[in-house]
């Protein structure tokens, strides 16, 4: 009996053991993640919408979707997703239908009931060892946001935020939200309500929940104007100070996009030097940035890998000095010729994501500094609607968020060339993760051979 005792005991302590090392917080140690005493580096899916997919009352829309489309991910290699936490704000903003229900629909006023959505994704997730990047607010309007904060404080007048601004309009009032206490208060309110959440299904607090990898301050925060920059760096310094107060075991990275948000590679720097930020990201987006012009992807196709191989070298090289890692944790390219019809081909964008995997796994077989790479986005078993550009009340969602046409950027399942990259890469970094103490010990042979 006694034997039998002792067996049992190891069993327990054995499984124990190994639930716990599969549950573990993403750690940073110099230039590289840990996860479960090893370098931890990853290709992911940003997954904006999928914290709502679980309120749809339609389990088809909702629940079953959710779960085939995280299945799916999980055969094909994706460890990490970058998910909104809420949006603030109800009706049009900038010109468009944002992204509801809300979560703090009204000024100090949160809708508990929304976090249920996240709940489910962040249980579900935790079965499939898929790690979650959470964005807390947004510098863009489609999820409310900044502008409105402002609005909510009075900079923004109620007869403005329905309509379109022009893009120096935006930049204006988006720039006053880093002077704006007020605005930052209701921010920081909506961040420990979000950090101390309990999930409803786990029983765990969120800061308490290893599922999650890191808080992101917001979805890519710009100064907007170089008379904000001051105001800019201070308030990202005094979110994460206040975020890391709050959870000291989850990881803070500010979701910038790297020189083209901040405009300069000075200011890129100085903010992530800052002790309470863990980790660098960049964002690349050719189309945006005017890489080529028009739909001749093919065309500018040279300009195109050469801006984004300078793009990220430059940024690896601070992240190396500060010696923290980077995430490229946003990329995306239209179909060939810029289609939104789902049957038109990747093939550019195919090779393109090749270039940066590619890049990644290199990364990852020589203990880079880069850890992770998040296409741009995952669209998942929805399928945009025949003859509409952009998205209506009641629609699936898409990776595509509702201010941009539907499809542009969004990689579907029945995309199955892309998948198939994304596969290769993604079992050839995993192979490199698992193998790890072997390369270490090569690389310690060989070095000591030289």
């Amino acid at each position: 009996m006694r034997t039998i005792c002792l067996i049992l005991i190891t069993l327990l302590f054995l499984f124990g053991y190994k639930i716990k090392a599969q549950n573990t917080f993403v750690s940073v140690s110099q230039h590289q993640f840990l996860l479960n005493g090893k370098p931890y580096y990853f290709i992911g899916a940003n997954y904006w919408y999928a914290g709502l997919l679980g309120l749809q009352s339609n389990p088809e829309r909702g629940i079953l979707r959710l779960k085939k489309e995280l299945d799916f991910l999980q055969k094909k290699g994706i460890t990490n997703v970058r998910v909104m936490v809420g949006s603030e704000g109800t009706g049009q903003i900038h010109g468009v239908k944002r992204v509801e229900p809300a979560l703090q629909p009204q000024k100090g006023k949160f809708n508990g009931e929304i976090l249920k959505g996240l709940d489910l994704l962040l249980t579900e997730m935790s079965k499939r060892k898929i790690k979650a990047v959470l964005f807390l607010s947004n510098n863009w309007e489609w999820s409310g946001g900044f502008l409105q904060y402002l609005n909510w404080n009075g900079i923004i007048p109620d007869s403005v935020l329905p309509r379109k601004l022009n893009w120096n309009e935006y930049g204006d009032y988006v720039s006053k939200f880093y002077s704006c206490t007020a605005c930052q208060e209701d921010y920081n309110n909506q961040v420990r309500f979000v950090v101390n959440h309990i999930n409803t299904i786990s029983g765990k607090k969120y800061k308490d929940d290893p599922t999650i990898m890191a808080w992101e301050i917001a979805n890519e925060p710009r100064p907007m104007r170089a008379i904000a920059t001051e105001d800019y760096k201070k308030w990202l310094s005094k979110t994460a100070a206040l975020i890391k107060s709050e959870d000291k075991k989850h990881l803070i990275t500010i979701g910038n996009e790297g020189d083209m948000g901040t405009g300069s590679l000075q200011l890129f720097q100085e903010i992530h030097a800052d002790k309470n930020i863990d980790y660098l990201t960049i964002h690349i987006w050719p189309k945006n940035w005017s890489w080529f012009r028009d739909t001749a992807i093919n065309k500018d196709w040279e300009k195109i890998i050469t801006n984004t191989d300078n793009y990220i070298n430059k940024h690896a090289a601070i992240a190396d000095k500060l010696n923290k890692p980077l995430v490229i944790e946003e990329f995306g390219l239209p179909r060939n010729n810029q289609s939104f019809d789902i049957k038109a081909p990747t093939t550019l964008r195919d090779a393109y994501y090749n270039e940066i995997f590619s890049y990644l796994q290199q990364q990852a077989n020589s203990n880079g500094v880069t850890g992770g790479a998040s296409f741009w986005a995952f669209g998942g078993i929805a399928k945009p609607k025949k003859d509409q550009i952009f998205w209506n009340e009641g629609d699936d969602y898409l990776g595509d968020p509702p201010m941009e046409e539907q499809g542009l950027n969004s990689v579907f399942d029945t995309d199955i060339s892309t998948w198939e990259v994304i596969e290769s890469y993604s079992k050839k970094i995993t192979n490199t993760h698992n193998n790890y103490p072997l390369i270490k010990e090569q690389r310690k042979k060989a070095k000591q051979n030289k």
